[in-house]
């Protein structure tokens, strides 16, 4: 199943998208991802250059179909690899200078961001939905919430 972009995978949902995945391929078809999906099945795998907001080497950001608040941003390898356990040295580099350049130009476009959220759901207890992994970059702005004390667990908690 091949998606135009990411915007139109996550409206689906990813249990549309592994419904549509099927079975493991075959020996010696697709390969597979550490998750069994078949890589062409990763939306995160399947990005349209357009959808790309910035790179870093062997990482790359795009903005959130779905964000917390404006600017909400995405920062993952371009290797498939389900977990932040799995990155390597490099990849931990580049999200890291990913990250601080994204908050840095955010702030710049928008001075109401006084500060940011930024994590990462891995595996499925953690509510992780896409097995790739990936960082959320979330701007935070006063106000936002009634009460930000708790940080991502007010964040969270207020979606």
């Amino acid at each position: 199943m091949r998606f135009a972009s990411l915007r139109a995978a996550l409206a689906l949902g990813w249990a549309t998208v592994l419904a549509g995945c099927g079975t493991l391929p075959a020996p010696g078809s697709a390969p597979a991802t550490a998750s069994g999906l078949p890589l062409e099945s990763c939306p995160f795998c399947r990005l349209a250059p357009a959808e790309i907001v910035d790179s870093d080497g062997p990482c790359l950001a795009v903005r959130d179909a779905h964000p917390a608040s404006p600017g909400h941003t995405l920062i993952m390898p371009r290797r498939h690899v389900a977990s932040f356990r799995d990155l390597t040295p490099e990849e931990w580099s580049a999200m890291a200078r990913l990250a601080r350049r994204l908050a840095a130009a955010l702030q710049a476009e928008d001075p109401s961001i006084a500060g940011f959220n930024y994590g990462t759901n891995d595996g499925p207890a953690a509510g992780q939905t896409i097995p790739h992994c990936h960082f959320h970059l979330i701007p935070r702005r006063p106000g936002d919430v009634p009460n930000p004390r708790g940080g991502i667990r007010k964040a969270v908690s207020a979606r």
